[in-house]
């Protein structure tokens, strides 16, 4: 029998084992095309060229979306291999020897991986389109976005899977020359371990990997707690190898030792759920161990940075307003022109006038206790603060009261709030602006609070803490400055929302006549924000979502595997009398782990990680942070049921 007929034969015998096996693969040249078309996409970079980081942001999510490729790919290959094991094994009994297997397999591979290109890439054409919309629709722009067909990513795409139906090949001649005919019948069985007594020094090794885990939480927490950049490095490398050596031990070890305890305390009464959920499982934990050490922490990390990149997208709203407290805010006592037209137009706004005086003051005296007793950026670091009188405080919060050297400090907010935070009741020695002659005064710190009052100013940048004073206090201040170091700040607020639009065109005529930075927008600064993190939360998404799938897809891919492998089993329960619902029992007990343990896992590791240092990216952190594992939980729970379906078939068709 020729070569050609042979590789015929075998994929029409292996249909059942191939769709597992040719989704996978279109499934990967699908997500890769799609995005690599939508990188090329002449209205999509026209749209987003303002960005700055499109390209190289576009580029370096390709280079992590292809490791998820390949990571796929060459496991579900894997899973391949070992579901034909035996079929490889008959064929060296009757006399083929392993170049020629290898040769038909490679056949076989190169033939799979030319329809998967082929598939793949139609519907990576057709839905890149789609993620384009959905890109555009986060970066909240108008544009119509064709079908194009880009050669360049049909070029990157047939260069990137040629090479990895290389490394496929590879992988695949290796694992047929190592090992031996007898390894081949039996390689189902090679992972599955004898249950026997637990020693003492596996159970301390268990409890050891829950201990690194609660180690590795705890220093997540304590991250930003360092002398230096250095000591940074060192604690995350720490977190990282307690994390992931303790979610490995725990899977090796914890959870064998804590189901073979349950199943010890039932002392041989074991129900049929017992033998299809905790046997299974203890069996099974020592192949699966590092799978789903590996699953867990993919989900983690693909969790986090999504959650991360949400929460700058969520925070571009609080982030604008941090900067720009108000719907327009006018420096220096400038933009006259502005509020002319805004009246000329018949829109009704507020209008607050801040007046600012600036003080200088060693921050260190600022921080809490805790921090000024190790080492900080900001020891012995001047810097001026600007304070506002009382009345001018008063258009916002009316309750507020201060008297004599008394203050409330307010206007601290965001990341530096929570790496230096302040504390109340504390004395603060201040020198006031461009004075000649030195003069100090303390300040008492009353209260602090976190809410946007002023914006930045011309002179001193971003906007920072601002003292709230007395009135005569702040008169007192004012006889020691030179007239250089006055501002003046007005808000303006737009008294019907449906103005905005017709507002923010009349600023940006304002602009375009007589350009001036003496004039900020709260909508430029929203929607500023959103084309610098559009891009990022995108990519993201779209790698958190190819992780996702990934992990979600292997897992599934296992229990398929798995319930081939049990089919025996199955008959032989249905035929001493268990019906079809006593068997799910222990299924979905098997499943809720085998899915529910890995992903729950992984939520709390993301979860500390995001909580580690989730104010260097935003503001907002409840709502992103149960949106996003929300979305995760319910596509998990999709593969879930999915796998609950293929055992309920498997199980009908055992008799």
């Amino acid at each position: 029998m020729s070569l050609s007929k042979l590789v015929l034969r075998s994929m029409k015998k292996n249909m059942k084992h191939y769709y597992l096996y040719f989704f996978a693969l279109i499934f990967s040249v699908t997500l890769y095309f799609s995005f690599v078309t939508l990188q090329n996409n002449a209205e999509v970079l026209a749209t987003v060229e303002k960005s700055g980081t499109a390209t190289a942001g576009f580029k370096a999510a390709t280079y992590m979306l292809y490791f998820i490729v390949l990571f796929f790919v060459l496991y579900a290959n894997h899973l391949f291999m070992k579901r034909r094991s035996k079929e490889i094994g008959l064929y060296q009994l009757i006399g083929m020897t392993k170049g020629l297997i290898v040769r038909l397999l490679a056949v076989e591979s190169i033939l799979l991986f030319v329809g998967a290109v082929i598939l793949g890439m139609l519907a990576g054409f057709f839905s890149s389109r789609l993620f384009a919309m959905i890109l555009l629709r986060v970066l909240e722009k108008e544009a119509l976005v064709t079908m194009t067909f880009s050669t360049e990513a049909l070029q990157q795409s047939i260069v990137v899977f040629a090479i990895l139906l290389v490394i496929v090949l590879v992988q695949m001649a290796l694992m047929i020359y190592r090992v031996s005919l007898l390894s081949l019948f039996s390689a189902s069985k090679q992972a599955d371990e004898r249950v026997k007594r637990f020693s003492p020094l596996q159970m301390v090794i268990g409890f050891l990997g829950l201990v690194l885990i609660a180690y590795g939480y705890y220093a997540s927490t304590k991250l930003f707690d360092i002398n230096s950049t250095g000591d940074l490095v060192l604690n995350m490398t720490i977190i990282l190898a307690t994390t992931i050596g303790g979610t490995f031990l725990v899977f090796r070890f914890s959870v064998a030792f804590i189901m073979n305890s349950i199943r010890l305390k039932k002392n041989g009464h074991l129900t049929a759920r017992d033998v299809l959920a905790l046997t299974p499982i203890m069996h099974r934990m020592k192949s699966n161990a590092k799978s789903l050490t590996l699953i867990t922490i993919l989900t983690g990390v693909s969790l986090g940075v999504t959650t991360l990149a949400y929460i700058s997208y969520y925070s571009s709203e609080s982030s604008a307003y941090s900067r720009v407290p108000g719907d327009y805010v006018l420096l220096e006592d400038r933009g006259q022109e502005f509020l002319k037209k805004l009246e000329d137009n018949n829109i009704v706004f507020d209008k607050s006038d801040f007046r600012l005086q600036s003080v200088s003051a060693s921050f260190s005296q600022l921080l809490s206790k805790e921090q000024q007793n190790k080492d900080n950026p900001l020891d012995g670091v001047e810097g001026l603060i600007y304070t506002i009188p009382l009345s001018d405080y008063q258009q916002i919060v009316p309750e507020a009261s201060v008297s004599d050297n008394d203050v409330i400090l307010t206007n601290y907010g965001g990341y530096m709030a929570e790496m230096f935070p302040l504390e109340k009741d504390r004395d603060v020695v201040v020198t006031p602006g461009g004075s000649e002659v030195t003069k100090e005064e303390t300040l008492h710190v009353k209260d602090v609070q976190h809410e946007s009052i002023i914006s930045g100013t011309v002179t001193s940048g971003p906007g920072g803490p601002i003292f709230v004073v007395s009135d005569a206090l702040f008169e007192k201040l004012a006889t020691y400055s030179s007239a250089s170091e006055w501002h003046k700040q007005t808000s303006i607020k737009i008294k019907n929302k449906s103005d905005l639009a017709q507002a923010e065109k009349l600023y940006i005529q304002v602009n375009e006549e007589n350009y001036s930075n003496f004039i900020q927008s709260y909508e430029e600064a929203r929607k500023g924000n959103i084309e610098t993190l559009g891009i990022t939360i995108f990519t993201a998404a779209f790698l958190g979502l190819a992780f996702l799938m990934t992990t979600g897809s292997i897992l599934y891919f296992k229990q398929m595997s798995e319930a081939e492998e049990e089919r025996g089993s199955y008959t032989i329960l249905r035929k001493i009398g268990f019906a079809e619902k006593d068997i799910m029992k222990g299924i979905y007990m098997k499943q809720a782990f085998n899915f529910g343990v890995p992903l729950i896992i992984g939520l709390l590791h993301s979860y500390f990680a995001v909580k580690s240092g989730w104010f260097l990216f935003g503001s907002e952190l409840t709502e992103p942070l149960w949106i996003a594992m929300s979305c995760y939980i319910a596509l998990y729970a999709i593969f879930a049921v999915l796998s609950v379906g293929y055992y309920k078939k498997v199980i009908r068709e055992s008799l």
